[in-house]
């Protein structure tokens, strides 16, 4: 048949960490490109979900999440931030950080409502935007430092603006807003109706003694924000796909509304393991520790290359310039990389909107040191 389906995405096709990792697994090369780790999440969970199964929870977790895990989330809130979270009024348990914010724009946004984000950008943000009919509006920022001119945004504000996207810390630039910044953001805010969608979801992966930040610290941010995170990021646990949405009760109440009829709930033992797991506060605070050590095996092993590293201040991402080797795009680069010298990187033009090429590529580095270690060879070879 032949159908006259209008595509709603006409520019969408292929995620660039699918098509680096399919080109990976080709050339049996070094996968650094996608951001998994290669190590395993702790057994003890593992064994925690296998019990959780045993005990019966094997059919649906309330729509909102398990009561057990949403009461580890606001204790980890309050004893991390000092914040208080209401489990029952603004706090929804999604299937992974994507699909929480997949539903936050879709709660809000309308055709010709515009929406402003920060490039690079994860990249789900713009097609689900404009799959809701919104306007993606792009602030572009460059390496190597990737700063926010708030003077500039405040400029692309206007009546149409209906919600700012920012991720702190960001990937893929591994830039921390501190609270200095996010002070900015809601003087910023103050007075309009703009929301505000905070993904966090590498909050506790932080360097150099910094603290973790969140816009539920900042009251003017509060009251306007959709707070996302992951666990994922924070179990090692990138396949099990579940996080949470933090909202004021008025947006809770609308979030749900999507949530309900996309994935209704959530998968129910590994809800209840992770609540268990979490009882020890302390794994969350060891984070930043076990990833700086990573970060600086790979800064280090790297100093005698022909690459320049780029500040990373979080996330498990070092972004790395190889002006100094080539002068070809980054796609084309990040592709010779993998089919010649074995190792998958992401180019970082694959996270704006127009081309942009600054001949820097995104290295994922929450991999075994082993994994880290060959692939300093590779790369101090090139």
């Amino acid at each position: 048949m032949n159908f006259n389906l209008a595509s709603k995405l006409p520019h969408v096709g292929t995620t660039i960490f699918t098509k680096m990792t399919m080109l990976a697994n080709v050339h049996q090369a070094l996968n650094l490109s996608q951001g998994f780790p290669d190590f395993e999440a702790d057994p003890r969970l593992v064994k925690l979900v296998t019990e959780a199964m045993l005990k019966g929870y094997n059919q649906y977790a309330p729509m909102i999440g398990a009561q057990s895990l949403r009461d580890a989330i606001v204790k980890k809130y309050d004893q991390i931030y000092n914040v208080e979270v209401d489990a029952t009024e603004e706090l929804t348990i999604t299937s992974g950080g994507t699909q929480a914010i997949f539903t936050a724009i879709a709660t809000v946004i309308r055709p010709q409502d515009e929406v402003i984000i920060f490039e690079p950008a994860y990249d789900c943000y713009a097609p689900t935007i404009e799959l809701f009919g919104g306007k993606v509006v792009p602030v572009r920022l460059l390496a190597p430092d990737f700063q926010i001119d708030w003077d500039y945004v405040a400029t692309l504000m206007n009546s149409k603006t209906r919600l700012i996207i920012i991720n702190n810390p960001n990937n893929p630039t591994g830039k921390v807003l501190g609270k200095e910044e996010l002070i900015k953001l809601g003087a910023l805010l103050e007075g309009t109706n703009i929301l505000l969608l905070s993904d966090e979801v590498y909050e506790h992966i932080v360097f150099d003694g910094a603290a973790p930040q969140s816009v539920l610290e900042i009251p003017t941010l509060r009251e306007r924000s959709f707070v996302v995170a992951s666990f994922g990021k924070l179990l090692h646990t990138t396949g099990w796909k579940i996080g949470y949405c933090i909202a004021p009760p008025k947006l809770t109440h609308e979030f749900r509304k999507v949530h309900q009829f996309n994935v209704f709930s959530v998968n129910t033992p590994m809800q209840y393991a992770i609540a268990e797991y979490l009882a020890d506060i302390s794994y969350v605070k060891s984070l930043s520790d076990f990833f700086e050590r990573k970060r600086n095996l790979l800064k280090e092993g790297l100093k005698g290359s022909r690459f320049t590293i780029l500040p990373c201040e979080g996330t498990y991402f070092l972004n790395i310039n190889y002006s100094g080797i080539s002068n070809e795009k980054e796609f084309e680069f990040a592709c010779s990389l993998t089919t010649q010298h074995k190792i998958a990187t992401i180019p970082l033009s694959a996270f704006y909107k127009e081309v942009t090429n600054q001949q820097v590529l995104r290295v994922c580095f929450a991999k075994r040191d082993e994994t880290l270690s060959k692939a300093i060879a590779i790369l101090n070879q090139i």
